[in-house]
């Protein structure tokens, strides 16, 4: 039997038809005829090792089938062992397979060398007969140490189960007998470069050095040679490519393992296997649902990792940033659970094209490299090619096979860059860094620094383009918020953080952007704009229609829409609205709580004795009352010299006058007295007495025994039960005790 296994046994693996594009070109490159985006990632991550590539006419031809010969060679690049070629080319292992045949050394290497393959019982090889899914199979096992000793039963049924049990057939079928496509074999590829060994460990370990539990950030950064095409990792590290080649970006934004040679240059990227996956786009976000437009909602914890702007973090810090419209990648479990988000299309993006005439696409054909069945999202919302404008700037994300369209503009003072004006690859800002796209470098080096321009951005915040900045057309229309004294420049989907000397002033509000000298960033408020009520139920503000990504902001923060407890904001609450290319309002300012909108907090008194009355020679006193919400000193309002007949620790609801000086209302919450933990439907709400009261996701807690303000995490976990203060059917303000 094991004579027979042996011989039905496969001698596979990857030949020079699949190398036709050659392995030092340093274009980017797509497949037009790749729209699984699982395939995709797999063969992205096998083309950058060597392992396989495409044919000249830019196709990859997932569907076609590979001979033993194929396989083999694909066999050798994935044990990293081109380099012990050389001293197989002129034997002769197998009768048909002569020092001629472009296969030989592989096929050599891989029998006599590596002893991964065998012959048939007539001794020879057969390099152009259809390898089986079985036989790659079989190959790829004892690369990870397994011989039939190991695996037992008959050939191919016993090897096909030992490869189901340790994840190397994931996602590329269970017949054995089957002949393997090109597609299966990236996925088969990339499964063996997740797998363990028989002995236990990584695959990976043994064919070089592994930098695991890394998220890769671009795939386009400046290497040591200049060129970029280098990889940059969310730890800030850069690495440049084994092979020469440059990544097309399907890989950025994922988390997985670079796999390094000896000389420390990167072999390939290896993205972790992270079960299911859905790109979806957003509709709203709470610390613990994401709901996208579709209606699906999807459970998330506030610890679930993920990946916005460049950077690694956790959904619980990012989550109340983002708005509908934004492209979100969700990785689950078994259970449906998030387990990974992954933000946008992932990293940076490699290049743009800045749409020069209006409803043109004129170039879009070479972002997507051929493929003509995208989407298109304009600052985040569905959009048609009638809709883009002169100047708007497209990116392709393959994660979702979408073109991504942003408007924003800002005019800037040239400060320097980097290394030359001639191919200026970076340039200072607005006090930062911006990259700037190859495909953008022509435009920028029409300026030098000291000169003033205006920069056409990427939702991700790259330069696609710089233009003279009295292009009446091509006006500055940068906004930020500014929150914790810093501003954050709305960019399409993304916000960009930029250092604003008087930021501070601009607390909580909207302002334009723009500089006009170096280490000077100018601010300015926003106001006014569209007029008119906001109609939550009905989604217009005025007579305008919301669009479907709008963006609220309160205080510097952003506010989905389902979370406004009342179903019309009258119009003196907005400071600011604006509509966008379609017309409709897309950005809300509203009033925060510094200006007269119902702070919730906690009564307390200041009282300073004045002195001895001189008549009467009673002791004066002179009595403030205050309201706090929170643990620091900046989390209260007042004291103010008021008298209200409340006591000290009364939660309530008050309002600002309009200078700031006091109260203009102070109103008692209702108090619902000693409430279950078992009466809680999640985080989100609670029945006491038949009734079910909302919870806002910023519900304020307060330990009374502690007298510190807590999570509500921490109050739920601290007692059983709590006082709960309600008003207009909303819990404001929980406290706990024991």
């Amino acid at each position: 039997m094991k004579k027979r296994i042996l011989a039905l046994l496969l001698a596979l693996c990857t030949a020079a038809s699949l190398l036709i594009v050659p392995a030092a070109a340093a274009e980017t490159v797509t497949f037009s005829d790749v729209s699984d985006r699982d395939t995709a990632v797999a063969v992205e991550s096998l083309r950058l090792m060597g392992v396989l590539d495409g044919y000249q006419d830019g196709t990859f031809r997932p569907d076609s089938k590979l001979t033993r010969a194929q396989f083999c060679k694909m066999a050798v690049y994935a044990m990293n062992g081109e380099s012990e070629l050389g001293m197989y080319r002129a034997v002769t292992v197998f009768p048909d397979v002569r020092p001629s045949h472009w296969a030989s050394a592989y096929i050599n290497m891989a029998a006599k060398g590596k002893s991964i393959i065998a012959g048939y019982p007539d001794g020879k090889f057969y390099p152009e007969k259809t390898v089986t899914l079985g036989q790659a199979v079989t190959i790829l096992l004892r690369l990870l140490g397994y011989q039939d000793e190991n695996v037992g039963g008959v050939w191919p049924d016993s090897y096909m189960a030992v490869g189901a049990t340790i994840g190397l057939t994931d996602g590329v079928g269970t017949d054995g007998n089957a002949p393997l496509t090109r597609a299966q074999a990236a996925k088969l590829f990339l499964n063996l470069l997740r797998a363990d060994t028989l002995e236990g460990g990584s695959y990976l370990s043994t064919i070089g050095t592994p930098v695991s539990d890394t998220v890769l950030v671009s795939s386009s950064s400046t290497g040591a040679d200049g060129k970029k095409n280098a990889l940059q990792t969310d730890q800030g590290q850069t690495y440049q490519l084994a092979s020469g080649k440059t990544s097309n970006g399907s890989l950025n934004g994922r988390k997985g393992t670079l796999l390094l040679n000896k000389q420390g240059k990167v072999l390939t990227f290896v993205p972790d296997a992270m079960g299911s996956s859905r790109t979806v786009t957003l509709s709203s976000a709470t610390a613990t649902q994401i709901l996208d437009t579709g209606g699906a909602k999807y459970a998330v914890s506030g610890k679930t990792s993920a990946y916005y702007n460049g950077e690694s973090t956790t959904w619980g810090d990012i989550y109340a940033w983002l708005h509908a419209g934004t492209s979100m990648t969700l990785y689950l479990d078994a259970a449906g659970e998030v387990t990974y988000v992954l933000i946008g299309g992932g990293g940076s993006a490699s290049a743009a094209v800045v749409v020069w005439e209006d409803r043109s696409s004129a170039g879009f054909d070479s972002l997507t490299g051929g493929v003509t069945n995208y989407s298109i999202y304009k600052n985040g919302e569905a959009a048609g090619i009638g809709d883009l404008r002169k100047y708007d700037v497209a990116i392709y994300s393959s994660a979702d096979n979408s073109i991504r369209v942003c408007d924003t503009r800002v005019t800037v003072y040239y400060e320097s860059c980097s290394p030359n004006p001639k191919e200026p690859s970076e340039i200072t800002a607005l006090g930062r860094t911006f990259e700037v796209l190859p495909t953008a470098m022509e435009s920028v080096a029409t300026f030098k620094p000291g000169d003033q321009m205006t920069l056409l951005l990427t939702e991700g915040g790259q330069v696609a383009g710089a233009v003279e900045a009295s292009a009446s057309s091509a006006r500055s229309n940068a906004v930020g918020v500014v929150r914790d004294g810093k501003v954050r420049m709305l960019c399409g989907t993304a916000q960009i953080e930029i250092e604003a000397g008087d930021a501070a002033k601009y607390e909580g509000q909207l302002v334009r952007i723009s500089s006009s000298r170096k280490d000077t960033v100018t601010l300015s408020a926003l106001s006014g704009g569209v007029s008119g009520a906001l109609d939550v139920s009905a989604r217009k503000l005025g007579s305008k229609d919301l669009s479907g990504n709008v963006m609220l902001f309160r205080n510097g923060e952003s506010v989905a829409l389902n979370q406004l407890t009342s179903s019309e904001i009258p119009s003196g609450q907005i400071l600011y609205a604006r509509t966008n290319w379609a017309g409709k309002v897309d950005l809300i300012m509203l009033q925060g709580t510094n200006s007269g909108n119902v702070i919730y907090g906690r009564v307390f008194r200041e009282i300073t004795k004045l002195g001895v009355d001189e008549e009467t020679g009673e002791t004066e006193y002179e009595e403030k009352v205050g309201v706090e919400f929170g643990n620091g000193e900046s989390d209260r309002v007042g004291p103010f010299n008021m008298k209200y007949n409340v006591q000290t620790g009364a939660y309530v609801a008050v309002t600002l006058n309009r200078s700031g000086s006091g109260f203009s209302s102070l109103v008692e919450l209702t108090e619902l007295k000693g409430v279950s933990n078992s009466a809680w439907s999640g985080k989100t709400a609670v029945t006491v007495g038949g009734r079910t009261y909302t919870v806002p996701d910023d519900v304020l807690c307060y330990n009374r025994d502690s007298k510190s303000w807590v999570s509500l995490t921490a109050a739920h976990a601290y007692a059983g039960t709590s006082n709960l203060y309600v008003k207009d059917g909303v819990v404001r303000i929980i406290e706990v005790s024991h």
